[in-house]
């Protein structure tokens, strides 16, 4: 695809999920108002439901800009069925509360369904074909929640998936990623554009559950479909932020003792707002560092070499665990 077809996709997403959201607006104020509590980040009632134009946009962008041949439409009709269906889990559960272990049950549907799409080849061939399916089935289910969890301040999806967008793209253009990957990324990184206007401190309106659960799912596809390919590393790196903040504050929680599957405020991002960080410095700080996490991946598929990745892995490591501290310390 050419830079101004690239650009066409992301311009005619992110306007497709605006104006979504813009009709959407009056229904939501009345029927979808999140209040604030203790746990809150926001201290207004705002309503949620912005993801469900996010989707909408994504999947409608994408199957409109690309002519999909037999294989690529067979390989994302599951894909597509199980964004719709982890969509109405998330709407169902914004409205009103689907117990913890239901929820769970279909959000697992929605990721089998997704990863009857992936190829049959192994990420790590030295596993057994069933016990790396499982894994995987499990680290893409904490990935769904991971960036429900995640979603707790103004533009922290957009800083975070935004970045993320545009190193899948560029990654398909290595062609690490396969065509019909690529084109979903983009077209989600577009509506997500979309979707700041209205999400930039303080925010008009939230992604919901409705949102969140299937950005979380889709990502969480594309990255197996980077590693599928054999570029492990790249899809360590494009989410190590989230992957790092979300999974050590649960294992701090349940070495804590707390119930961790609880609503709480205790991820890195949140305890910097609490102390003295301001979203939009919190923002900056993540999309920065996301930006490193891409330039790092890109390398890893520019020059595939065990020693460059290991590198990589560890300047991303440390970038994420520098900003981790920092958010932990505070403003002074």
């Amino acid at each position: 695809m050419s830079p101004i077809g690239l650009a066409l996709v992301v311009i005619a997403a992110a306007a497709l999920s605006a104006a979504m959201i813009v009709a959407m607006l009056p229904w939501l104020n009345r029927h979808a108002l999140v209040q604030p509590n203790a746990r809150s980040s926001h201290r207004r009632s705002t309503p949620q439901g912005g993801g469900a134009a996010v989707i909408a946009a994504t999947l409608v962008v994408a199957l409109a800009t690309t002519a999909f041949g037999p294989y690529q439409l067979l390989t994302l009709l599951p894909v597509f069925a199980a964004t719709l269906l982890i969509a109405a889990v998330g709407a169902v559960d914004d409205l009103r509360t689907i117990a913890v272990l239901p929820r769970l049950a279909l959000q697992a549907l929605a990721v089998i369904l997704v990863m009857v799409s992936l190829p049959e080849t192994q990420i790590v061939p030295v596993l057994p074909w069933w016990f790396e399916r499982a894994v995987l089935l499990l680290a893409c289910l904490w990935f769904v929640n991971l960036t429900n969890f995640m979603d707790g301040i103004d533009w922290m999806t957009v800083a975070e998936f935004v970045p993320m967008s545009a190193g899948l793209v560029a990654l398909g253009m290595l062609g690490v990623l396969p065509p019909h990957g690529a084109t979903v990324a983009l077209a989600l990184g577009g509506s997500l554009i979309g979707f700041a206007f209205f999400n930039r401190p303080v925010a008009r309106i939230f992604l919901g559950d409705v949102g969140s659960l299937p950005i979380g799912l889709l990502f969480a596809w594309l990255l197996a479909l980077v590693a599928s390919n054999g570029y492990l590393a790249a899809a360590v790196l494009l989410p190590l932020y989230y992957l790092a903040d979300a999974t050590l504050t649960l294992l701090r929680r349940i070495r804590n003792g707390e119930p961790f599957w609880q609503a709480h405020r205790t991820h890195f991002y949140q305890r910097a707002t609490d102390r003295g960080w301001r979203v939009i410095g919190v923002v900056g700080a993540v999309f920065a560092v996301n930006i490193v996490l891409v330039g790092l991946a890109v390398v890893t598929a520019l020059w595939p070499d065990r020693s460059i990745a290991a590198v990589s892995v560890a300047l991303g490591a440390a970038s994420v665990g520098w900003l981790l501290w920092a958010f932990s310390r505070g403003r002074s």
